[in-house]
């Protein structure tokens, strides 16, 4: 009676032991896998940002460049002025979307050639040329840009 009571212990204790094995692999595995799948959605949130970054440099560079033909173009017409206010529109748009999804620095970069691109759409620079008073923002801001997405 004592054996087969020693062997029920046994039988019982080894029952329990690899249960609880058991379920510290799969708690263990669990965590794993967890882990993995957060650290995978964060880079998808990270990829899906950089995207959505990048496609409103692009739009805030391309409508830039219409503000800049604007100005070159300036010939005070009515529809010169309505043609020039939306792409004005536009720009301030993309420079406020500019301080939601990037860094201060680079939105008071974009904020400064946003003013100079205004300034020279609507009143010819004081002194030098269209090109002179852009030039400092403009490169300022496509340099800060550069450097923000290498990040």
């Amino acid at each position: 009676m004592q054996t087969q009571l020693w062997v029920a212990i046994l039988s019982l204790t080894g029952v329990l032991l690899g249960g609880g094995l058991s379920s510290l692999v799969q708690n263990s595995v669990a965590r794993r896998v967890e882990r993995n799948d957060v650290r995978r959605q964060t880079a998808e949130r990270a990829d899906a940002r950089r995207v959505e970054r990048l496609e409103l440099l692009r739009e805030f560079i391309k409508v830039a460049q219409q503000a800049e033909r604007a100005a070159e173009d300036r010939d005070d017409t009515p529809a010169w002025k309505n043609s020039a206010l939306d792409v004005v529109d536009e720009l301030w748009v993309c420079e406020r979307m500019i301080h939601v999804l990037f860094a201060p620095s680079l939105h008071e970069l974009a904020r400064a050639y946003v003013k100079a691109l205004d300034h020279v759409v609507w009143q010819a620079p004081a002194e030098g040329t269209l090109w002179d008073h852009l030039r400092g923002p403009k490169v300022a801001f496509l340099d800060a840009a550069r450097t923000e997405l290498g990040r």
